[in-house]
C-alpha cells in the first residue's frame, strides 16, 4: 500500500492512499464467494452460482462492500505507520475502485500538533469580593416579605396608588378592531401599565366604569403600540391592597425554623455568601479559560469548533424539552444562534485544548478512585445509585468523558497554583 500524507496547514492533514490491485482482486474474490454463497439466481441451485456471474450480476454492490471493507482499514494502518491521531472522523472522498486496478482515496482530517503553553505564571487574574452588604440582607428580607404579603379587600374609597385592582377591559384600535380581556389583576403604579393608564383608574371604586383613550410614544417597547392611539373600556370589579407583614420575630419563624430576626438574617447572609463565592470562582475560572485559549499558536480546527457548537445546541434544546417546550416550535432562529455560539465555543475548545497539552506534559490525569468519588456525587445529587449511573455511562460511552473531565480539573488546579491571583 502506498500512503502520502500532506499538510494542508498545522493541523489539517490529506492522506492519499493507493492499494495494489492484487490486495483489491483478493478482496473482490472474498466477498464474490460470500454473494455465491447466499444469491438466489433463476437456473442455479443455492449455492451453486458460478463466481462470474455473482461478480458481472453484483459488480456494483460487489465493489462498494469491497471500499467499505478496506478503506477504513487503510486509514487505521496509514495513520499507525505514520504515529498519527485524528481529532475528527476522516472525510474520505475520490474513492476509485474497478476490477484489475489499483484502488484510489484521499482522507482529509485534523490533528493537533503538540506545543508550548508558555509560563503559566505570567497568567494574572483577579478575584473579586465575595463580601455581602447589609443592604444586601435587607434587600432580600424585603423580597421575603413581599412574597409573604396578603391581599386584603378594599372597600369603601376608591382606587389610590399601591392597590391591585381587578378589572375587565376591552381594547379599540385606531381601526376599530376590538380585544376584550376578563378578570385582569392590575397593581397601580407598577412600571409594566402603559403610560398614563393608571391614572385614568385613580379614584374609581368598585363597580365603575371608566372610557379613555391614549396616545403611546413613538419608542414604546412593544412595536405594535407605539405611536397608536388606543381606546380602552375598563369596568373596576374589586380592590385589594396588599398588605406587608412586620419584620419581627413572628415573621421570621413563619419563614422556618428560626428563633427570631437575627437568626433569619443571619440564614439569609450565609446564603448570599455562598452564592456570591460561588459566582467570585466561577468569574476567576471564566478568565482563566479566556487567557488560556490565547495561547493556542495555531488555528484551531474547525471540526473541533463545530463539534462544540453541536453540543451546545444539543444541551440549549435538552433545556428547552425539560420546560415542556418543543425546540421546533420554540420559535429560535437555530442558524442564528448556531452562529452566536462560535467565538464562544472556539474559546471553549481553544482552553481544553491547553489544559489538555498541560495535562499530557505534567502526567496529569484521574484515578479510577476519582471517578468512582465523581459518580457517587452525581449519583446523590440525582437519588440513583452509584451502580445504575456507572451502568448509564458504560452504555453510553461516558465515562471515558469523566475522565477527560477530572484530568482538566487537575489542570486547572495545577494552572491556579502557578497563577497570580490578586484580590484574595
Amino acid at each position: 500500500m502506498r500512503a502520502e500524507f500532506v499538510d494542508v496547514n498545522e493541523t489539517r492533514k490529506t492522506l492519499s492512499v493507493e492499494i495494489p490491485s492484487e490486495v483489491v482482486e483478493a478482496e473482490i474474490d472474498r466477498i464474490a464467494r460470500d454473494y455465491s454463497r447466499k444469491a438466489r439466481i433463476p437456473g442455479f441451485r443455492p449455492g451453486k452460482v458460478p463466481s462470474r456471474v455473482v461478480r458481472t450480476r453484483f459488480k456494483d454492490q460487489i465493489l462498494h462492500d469491497v471500499a467499505h471493507d478496506l478503506v477504513p482499514r487503510a486509514v487505521d494502518e496509514a495513520l499507525r505507520e505514520k504515529g498519527v491521531e485524528p481529532v475528527s472522523t476522516p472525510d474520505i472522498r475520490e474513492v476509485v475502485v474497478e476490477e484489475g486496478k489499483p484502488m484510489t482515496f484521499t482522507a482529509t482530517f485534523d490533528t493537533l500538533p503538540p506545543f508550548e503553553v508558555g509560563d503559566l505564571s505570567t497568567i494574572a487574574l483577579t478575584r473579586p469580593s465575595a463580601a455581602v452588604a447589609d443592604s444586601a440582607v435587607d434587600d432580600a428580607l424585603q423580597r421575603l416579605r413581599q412574597r409573604a404579603a396578603r391581599h386584603e379587600p378594599v372597600e369603601g374609597r376608591g382606587v389610590i396608588d399601591g392597590d391591585i385592582v381587578t378589572v375587565d377591559i376591552t381594547r379599540t384600535d385606531a381601526e376599530g378592531a376590538t380585544d376584550t380581556h376578563s378578570d385582569v389583576a392590575i397593581e397601580i403604579g407598577a412600571s409594566a401599565n402603559p403610560p398614563g393608564f393608571d391614572a385614568h383608574l385613580l379614584g374609581a371604586e368598585a363597580g365603575a366604569n371608566r372610557t379613555f383613550a391614549l396616545t403611546f410614544p413613538p419608542d414604546y417597547q412593544a412595536a405594535d403600540l407605539a405611536g397608536k392611539t388606543v381606546t380602552y373600556a375598563v369596568t373596576v370589579k374589586d380592590l385589594k391592597r396588599r398588605n406587608l407583614p412586620e419584620l419581627d420575630d413572628e415573621f421570621a419563624k413563619d419563614m422556618g425554623e428560626f428563633e427570631n430576626l437575627e437568626a433569619l438574617r443571619g440564614r439569609i447572609r450565609a446564603d448570599l455568601e455562598h452564592e456570591a463565592k460561588h459566582t467570585q470562582e466561577n468569574d476567576v475560572r471564566g478568565a482563566l479559560m479566556k487567557q488560556l485559549a490565547t495561547r493556542v499558536p495555531f488555528d484551531i480546527p474547525v471540526s473541533l469548533v463545530e463539534r462544540e457548537i453541536d453540543r451546545r445546541m444539543e444541551d440549549f434544546a435538552s433545556r428547552l424539552m425539560q420546560q415542556n417546550i418543543d425546540p421546533r416550535q420554540a420559535g429560535v432562529d437555530w442558524g442564528a444562534f448556531r452562529e452566536s455560539q462560535r467565538e464562544t465555543a472556539k474559546e471553549a475548545v481553544g482552553s481544553a485544548l491547553v489544559l489538555d497539552e498541560i495535562a499530557r506534559k505534567e502526567s496529569l490525569a484521574a484515578t479510577d478512585e476519582d471517578v468512582e468519588q465523581e459518580i457517587g456525587r452525581y449519583a446523590e445529587r440525582t437519588g440513583r445509585t452509584a451502580a445504575a449511573v456507572r451502568a448509564t455511562l458504560e452504555k453510553e460511552g461516558g465515562i471515558s468523558r469523566i475522565y477527560a473531565g477530572l484530568r482538566r480539573e487537575k489542570s486547572v488546579d495545577y494552572v491556579m497554583a502557578r497563577a497570580t491571583i490578586s484580590g484574595e
